[in-house]
């Protein structure tokens, strides 16, 4: 007969099911139909290895304050996506005091960037040109990118978000003229919405039921009809929102093919957030430096 691990939810359930399986312990994922507890199903002989595997994960991924799961959907919300939209916000009002410094420093120029200043593909994506730009993308960002990181990791998340947002901007630099200059976070914030789309892969493989895919493909498409179709911006780079997109898209499907122990460890999630704060910090510090500001 086999045994039973019961979970509290659907997507813990999942969650145990891929690391039992990286084990190579062989789980059932179902919902009891008296007690609708969901529960996953190994053989009698796995049970006490795979409750010593459970134990470990766990204890490696301890529950966060800052997250929470969102009710009826499955999904996890990531509270420290607060921060980036901090930085946001300081740069917009470092920016409007500074009479446009940070923008002439920072922004998104092909020519400069060809002249040897590829910070600017970095620091562009932190930069925005007005208060109805900042507003839209702080907004849309703070749901896409929360749960991205609610998803990935707070730091796994973010970083694979920030570089669908360089991605974007490698996309302009290839596709677009000279004299082309762009700013802003929709290229980060369309990657989150990428990465979203990959995990639903990983969730597909698993037995996504109906109404979990209903729930999703509303939610996206509900996110990205505001951040295209309502956004008051003038001139909205549709290459970079499509580039991020994608970018995103690439990155989260290498994240879903990696091992789930590789996936899930926390060495990888804090590594990724040194890298993501790191990288933009010193792009920042090059662009000051070569604008003559440190």
């Amino acid at each position: 007969m086999p045994a039973a691990i019961p979970a509290r939810t659907e997507r813990q359930a999942m969650d145990w099911s891929l690391v039992l399986v990286s084990e190579g312990i062989d789980a059932v994922i179902e919902r009891d139909p008296e007690t609708f507890v969901w529960r996953l199903l190994v053989q009698a002989p796995d049970y006490p290895r795979a409750m010593d595997v459970i134990r470990k994960y766990r204890a490696e991924n301890r529950p966060q304050i800052f997250q929470q799961q969102l009710p009826w959907s499955g999904l996890i919300f990531d509270w420290r996506c607060l921060v980036p939209i901090a930085i946001f916000v300081f740069l917009f009002a470092v920016e409007a005091t500074g009479r446009g410094a940070l923008s002439k420093a920072g922004m998104m120029h092909n020519q400069s960037v060809h002249a040897g200043e590829w910070w600017r593909l970095l620091t562009a994506v932190t930069l925005h040109g007005n208060m109805a730009h900042l507003t839209t993308n702080a907004t849309t960002g703070l749901i896409l990118v929360g749960l991205a990181m609610g998803i990935y990791g707070g730091g796994t998340g973010l970083f694979a978000s920030f570089l669908a947002g360089v991605g974007g901007n490698i996309a302009g630099l290839l596709i677009y003229p000279e004299s082309h200059r762009g700013l802003g976070a929709s290229g980060m914030i369309m990657g989150a919405l990428g990465l979203l789309a990959a995990q639903w892969i990983t969730l597909l493989k698993q037995g996504l039921t109906p109404r979990q895919l209903a729930i999703r493909g509303v939610l996206s498409g509900g996110l990205l009809l505001v951040l295209l179709g309502f956004s008051p911006q003038e001139n909205v780079d549709v290459l970079a929102h499509v580039a991020g997109f994608f970018s995103g898209l690439i990155i989260g499907v290498g994240l879903a093919f990696c091992p789930p122990k590789v996936r899930t460890s926390a060495w990888l999630d804090r590594a990724a957030l040194l890298l993501c704060f790191g990288s933009g910090s010193l792009a920042w510090w090059l662009a000051l430096r070569a604008f003559g500001r440190v």
